[in-house]
């Protein structure tokens, strides 16, 4: 399901790196680290990806509050509304 893993400056540590092992070996973690000389609020691209896409989702009701009981049931509503989202941009007209 995931390939790639993007993840703060604050989970590069060895705990996170063997807790995520343990879990799920094909998984590759990025982290992602804001430059030196940036000040102030800087966007990152790789972050951005997930703030979007958490926005975008966050537009499904259903997903708006953590009603579920189950993780196995939260992640399939997560896959239903992720599976809407791509059909959309998809069958988008281009013109």
């Amino acid at each position: 399901f995931l390939l790639k893993l993007f993840a703060d400056g604050g989970y590069q540590g060895p705990a996170f790196q063997d807790g995520l092992r343990k879990v799920c070996r094909t998984l590759t973690v990025e982290i992602v680290r804001r430059s030196d000389q940036a000040k102030g609020f800087a966007v990152l691209p790789k972050r951005w990806i997930v703030e979007r896409t958490i926005g975008w989702l966050n537009r499904c009701r259903r997903l708006a509050k953590d009603w579920e009981c189950k993780s196995r049931k939260g992640r399939a509503f997560v896959l239903l509304a992720s599976i809407r989202l791509m059909t959309r941009k998809l069958c988008q007209k281009t013109s």
